[in-house]
C-alpha cells in the first residue's frame, strides 16, 4: 500500500514490539522528497483495516535487498537499517 503513495520510492513494513498488542507495523520508507512521518501513516490508514495501520515510520536511504530482490527484513529488524534524512 505504501508503494502507491506518490512520494514513496520504496518501502518495507516489519513488525516491532508493541506494549498493547505484542507487535505493531513499522514502515521503512525511501522518500522521493521530504515527507512528514504522518503523511505515509495517514495514506495507509485511509486504505486499510485499523489493525493494519502503520504505527511508526523510519526514513532510510535504501531498503536492504538480496541479489534476487527479496527484502532483507532481518536486517531491518536487527540493525534498524542505515538511516537517512528524506531527500531535500
Amino acid at each position: 500500500m505504501l508503494l502507491t503513495h506518490p512520494d514513496v520510492l520504496d518501502a518495507a513494513v516489519n513488525g516491532v514490539p508493541h506494549t498493547a498488542g505484542g507487535e505493531a507495523p513499522k514502515a521503512f520508507v525511501v522518500a522521493a522528497r521530504p515527507l512528514d512521518a504522518g503523511a505515509p501513516m495517514d495514506w495507509v490508514a485511509e486504505r486499510v483495516a485499523p489493525y493494519k495501520k502503520v504505527r511508526s515510520v523510519e526514513f532510510i536511504a535504501e531498503i536492504p535487498k538480496s541479489p534476487s530482490g527479496k527484502i532483507l527484513r532481518r536486517l531491518l529488524r536487527e540493525a534498524g537499517a542505515p538511516t537517512a534524512s528524506p531527500p531535500r
